[in-house]
């Protein structure tokens, strides 16, 4: 019963878990390990997680906690070694909306809540939830994300239905 149930959570789940991880990381291969470690603690927190008056949300609440501590590690890595301090490519291409790369420059709190709001269309409440943060903290980040992703991609950004501009 236990593993039928689980089984039909990582079909239901396992895309949208990647897809989150891939947008909070921008890595490919990262993203895949975290949505399994997502999923192995799932699996190991079963009954919490079916107990949570969301289990989807349950489940991108750690993908989220995993992928923050990702970024971080990453950070202090980068930190400690010299020669992976060399500039990004460029994302002034005109002819390239590189949202992955601007998305990447966006702080933390902004590209969580612009992810899963836009991205994921969640409410707000459940963002924050999500998060560990208030509402209006998620409205807020929300909006200073939106701005600063359409400044870094130009005039006019539409988006899956959403638009925005300086």
């Amino acid at each position: 019963m236990r593993d039928d149930a689980f089984r039909a959570y990582f079909e239901r789940h396992h895309a949208s878990l990647s897809r989150l991880a891939y947008l909070m990381t921008g890595e490919s291969d990262v993203a895949d390990d975290l949505a399994a470690d997502a999923l192995t603690e799932v699996w190991r927190h079963w009954d919490r997680v079916t107990a949570a008056g969301d289990p989807a949300a349950y489940g991108h609440g750690i993908v989220m906690n995993l992928a923050r501590n990702w970024v971080r590690r990453r950070g202090r890595e980068r930190l400690l070694s010299f020669g992976s301090l060399r500039r990004s490519r460029d994302t002034d291409v005109p002819a390239v909306l590189d949202v992955r790369g601007a998305l990447s420059r966006l702080p933390e709190r902004r590209r969580a809540c612009v992810v899963l709001r836009y991205a994921f269309d969640l409410p707000e409440r459940e963002v924050a939830t999500m998060l560990g943060i208030s509402v209006g903290a998620v409205k807020s980040a929300t909006s200073r994300g939106a701005k600063q992703l359409a400044e870094l991609l130009g005039d006019h950004v539409r988006i899956d239905g959403w638009e925005a501009a300086r």
